[in-house]
Formats: C-alpha cells, sequence, structure tokens
C-alpha cells in the first residue's frame, strides 16, 4: 500500500514527464510567423508541425504500452525520452520545414511513452478509491502544462528568437529523463510482467465490452475538448474580432471548470457511485454544447456563450476523464500498458480525426461548433449506454 507522501512523489513524477509530451504540442504556436519566415514558407504549412507530432505520439503508444507490460515500465520511458533527446536535437539542427517535420514525428514518437506510461504507472500502484483519486489528481496536473506553455512560447519567441523554444525543450527532455532516471522506481515487478503474444493481449483489452464502452466515452470527450480548442481560437480573433490579448484569455477561461470537474470527481463517487457521476459528466457536456449551438442560432457569435458552453464541457470533460479512466484500466492489471496503450492512441488518433474533419466546416458562426460539440456528447452517452448493458451500475467502495 502506498503512503500519501509517496503518491504525491510518484503522481508528481507522472505529470512531469506527461508535462513535456503537452508542451512540445502548443509551445511553438506563438512562433508559427517567426519560423514561417525563416523556412521561407507560408504560415499555414507550419500546421503540418502539430500534425506530424500527433501522429508519432499516437500511434507510437500502441507500441509502448505492450512493451512495457513484457520488459517493465521504466526501460521503455527512458528508451522513449532518449529518442525525444534525439527529435529535439535534430529540430535544432533542421534548416528546412521537411526535416523540421521529420524531427517532430521524432519527437512524437518518443513522448508517446509518457502518454501510454502516464495512464499506465497509476494503475500498477493503485486501485480502487485510491486509483481514482490518482487519475484525479494527474488529471488536474496535465491541463496545467497547455496553460503555461503557449505563454512561455510567446515570451521566449520575442525575447531570444524561436529556436529557443526547442534550446527550452531539449534541456527540459534532458533533466525529465534524469530525474525520472534517479527518482522513479519500476513499477511492475518481474513476476507481474508478461510474456503473452502482442496480438493476444490487444485481443483480450479489446473484447471487454466495458473497455469498450468507457474508451468510446473517452475519445468522445476528448475529440470534443480538441474541436473546441481549434474553433474557439478562430471565433475569437477571427470572427469576432477580438484583440489577441483577449483572445488568449478567454481562450483559457474554460480551463478551470475542467479542474473543478476532476477535483470533484472523486468526491462525486464516493457520494453517488461511478455510473451516476459519469450521468452528471455526460449531462454537463450537453449542457455546455446545448449553450453554445442555441446562442449561435440566436446570435451567430458570441464570446459570453462561447466562454460558458465551454467552462460547462469542460467540466463535464473532467468528470469523465478520470472516472472513465479508472474503470477502464481496472479490469487489466497484468495488462495495464497494453489498455492504456490503447487509451491514449485512440484519444489522440480519433481527436486529430474529429478535428480535421470539423476544420471543413464553415466558421462565420459558432453553429459548427455547438453542433459539433453535441454530437460528440451524444457519441459518449452511447459509450456509457454500452457500459451499463455489460456491468449493472456499482458505486466505488469509499
Amino acid at each position: 500500500m502506498h503512503t500519501t507522501q509517496n503518491m504525491s512523489k510518484l503522481l508528481f513524477l507522472v505529470i512531469l514527464m506527461a508535462g513535456v509530451g503537452q508542451m512540445t504540442q502548443t509551445m511553438y504556436v506563438p512562433a508559427i510567423g517567426d519560423m514561417a519566415e525563416s523556412f521561407g514558407v507560408r504560415a499555414g504549412e507550419l500546421q503540418a508541425v502539430m500534425a506530424a507530432y500527433l501522429t508519432a505520439y499516437g500511434l507510437t503508444q500502441f507500441i509502448y504500452g505492450p512493451l512495457s507490460d513484457r520488459f517493465g515500465r521504466k526501460p521503455v520511458l527512458m528508451a522513449g525520452m532518449s529518442i525525444y533527446l534525439l527529435g529535439s536535437a535534430f529540430a535544432l539542427w533542421a534548416p528546412t520545414l521537411s526535416l523540421f517535420l521529420i524531427a517532430s514525428f521524432i519527437q512524437g514518437a518518443g513522448t508517446g511513452c509518457c502518454g501510454a506510461m502516464c495512464r499506465t504507472i497509476p494503475r500498477d500502484c493503485y486501485e480502487g478509491d485510491d486509483l481514482q483519486r490518482a487519475n484525479s489528481l494527474v488529471s488536474m496536473g496535465i491541463i496545467f502544462s497547455p496553460l503555461l506553455a503557449p505563454v512561455l512560447g510567446g515570451w521566449m519567441t520575442t525575447t531570444f528568437g524561436w529556436t529557443a523554444i526547442y534550446q527550452f525543450l531539449a534541456l527540459l527532455g534532458l533533466a525529465v529523463t534524469l530525474i525520472l532516471m534517479t527518482m522513479l522506481g519500476e513499477t511492475l515487478p518481474v513476476e507481474q510482467r508478461t510474456t503473452q503474444p502482442v496480438a493476444a493481449r490487444y485481443k483480450e483489452v479489446l473484447s471487454n465490452k466495458g473497455f469498450q464502452g468507457h474508451i468510446v466515452c473517452l475519445v468522445a470527450t476528448f475529440s470534443g475538448i480538441a474541436i473546441y480548442e481549434a474553433a474557439a481560437g478562430v471565433l475569437f480573433g477571427g470572427v469576432l474580432g477580438l484583440s489577441p490579448s483577449v483572445v488568449s484569455i478567454l481562450f483559457i477561461l474554460p480551463l478551470p471548470g475542467y479542474l473543478i470537474g476532476s477535483w470533484s470527481s472523486q468526491t462525486l463517487v464516493r457520494r453517488f457511485g461511478r455510473h451516476t457521476s459519469l450521468l452528471i459528466g455526460m449531462g454537463t457536456l450537453f449542457a455546455g454544447a446545448l449553450t453554445i449551438l442555441l446562442a449561435g442560432l440566436a446570435l451567430s457569435a458570441n464570446a459570453a456563450s462561447l466562454v460558458i458552453g465551454g467552462v460547462l464541457y469542460f467540466y463535464g470533460a473532467g468528470l469523465v476523464f478520470p472516472i472513465a479512466t479508472t474503470a477502464a484500466l481496472t479490469p487489466f492489471p497484468r495488462l495495464a500498458g497494453t489498455a492504456g496503450a490503447v487509451m491514449g492512441g485512440m484519444q489522440n488518433l480519433g481527436a486529430g480525426l474529429t478535428t480535421l474533419m470539423v476544420a471543413t466546416l464553415p466558421a462565420k458562426d459558432q453553429i459548427s461548433l455547438g453542433a459539433a460539440l453535441m454530437v460528440m456528447a451524444s457519441i459518449a452517452i452511447v459509450g456509457m449506454i454500452r457500459v451499463q448493458r455489460t456491468h449493472p451500475p456499482l458505486a466505488v467502495a469509499s
């Protein structure tokens, strides 16, 4: 049994490793104009940087998870961070956008290990109420990276030039690698590792109907967040014509809703049980989506309704993520790496595909955003229905 002190240390390390991936994904965004000028390309071509990074980040989790079930979490984590450092060095050297995209792909291939392990390591160490608490705290901690990264990236670009961002990321990756190497113990004992063929492991995980339902909930909810983040900036700046400083403030206002949702998830599970708590989260997702849609129908585009709807949707997401993650991983104590890999990989790939599809819709008002969020909330409900048909609602023991 892990003590509170041990939990604090472990979760700090988990949040730290996940933060490297989160910061690498968004830190360069304020420097897009300078990077485009440096590479001699149009600014729009820099969107490929995130696509290259996220593709590798999502796909490699399917590899890291099963490897960690076989060889342990720490060796796989160290291998992934080494790949990330290689990609970061390559990014500093790359003279053209094409080579820089390869570097971003390598970076994503490295941090894919962090995406898989930040779900897997807590499952190794905790169960029941402790696992729910751990996932809530990790969910809260990870959200700070997207808040900090663009602000820090903008300051570095203005003060030192855009290459300072990737110098910082290389040093951050090295520091985190050394910290994990010296402070993180192996969480999967040798006797609990599996030699079961990878295909058989994936079949066991994916054939679990409860896991399937919770994955549908997670992918749909995460996709909704990605859609909101991709569309809100366009609506605030391009449609409403607000200044960049105002847009940056409005853009982050929904994030406290996520923090509150994650913080309250454990209390709600203890009081009402996992199933009812997830239903509360789903209802809040719907409320946020409906707020944006109805305001779009009535007012075309409105900043207040975008923020209020965003807060509600993010609150629902903050509830759903730790509860559904805990429920999805609980049946697989010996295959947590494989299950975590499926979870992380599908969330990122699903979010990328849905964001690309929504990007083709007109951005002259917020109707398409509200409608897309309604669709995502509906799909999440479908996942919940599948879970309920498979397992009757059970409260988590307090």
